[in-house]
């Protein structure tokens, strides 16, 4: 059994931890404020640029020369957006992450110190149920240790397509 003191310092950590990971949070949220405030401003800005230099073309050739000038530095543009957009959540989301797997860890380690403290004290006769419930628990362990790889691995796979996508778009404004 957890004593007085374990259930405090348990509790503490956890608010620790929940104040920690609303912080990051916030910051993750102050970060896609500012980045959409900055493409919102940088937006206006080149639409009324855009609309002056239309509002003086003299024919429809250079109206059109004009419009097909446009496509590439929106692609540019649409793509960096997407890249800081992507940095952001991920960044934030790897503080979850991180938080999580250090809390799953301490709880791991914790559950098989119970299951050790109580194979101790269990009665004579009782060292078959106690290795089954060892195995369960390390079972669970690998179970849990694979699903952490298989996220990563998804994880690393989005990242990897972003890029791509991310290199693929000023391409694509390129050819229009």
């Amino acid at each position: 059994m957890m004593t007085a003191e374990q259930i405090v310092a348990s509790h503490k950590a956890n608010v620790e931890t929940l104040f920690g990971l609303t912080a990051k949070a916030f910051e993750g949220v102050e970060k896609l404020v500012e980045l959409n405030l900055t493409a919102a401003k940088a937006a206006l800005d080149e639409s009324a640029n855009n609309t002056q230099a239309a509002l003086s073309v003299k024919d429809a050739q250079e109206l059109l020369a004009m419009q097909a000038n446009l496509f590439q530095p929106l692609a540019e543009k649409t793509a960096a957006y997407s890249r800081h957009l992507y940095d952001i959540a991920s960044g934030t989301g790897g503080e979850f992450t991180k938080a999580f797997e250090a809390q799953a860890a301490a709880a791991q380690k914790q559950f098989a110190s119970l299951v050790d403290s109580a194979a101790q004290n269990a009665p004579a006769g009782s060292e078959q149920a106690v290795a089954m419930m060892k195995g369960a628990v390390t079972a669970a362990n690998t179970a849990f240790e694979s699903v952490q790889k298989a996220v990563k691995q998804a994880t690393d796979l989005a990242e990897s397509n972003l890029v791509a996508v991310s290199a693929a778009a000023p391409k694509a404004g390129k050819k229009k």
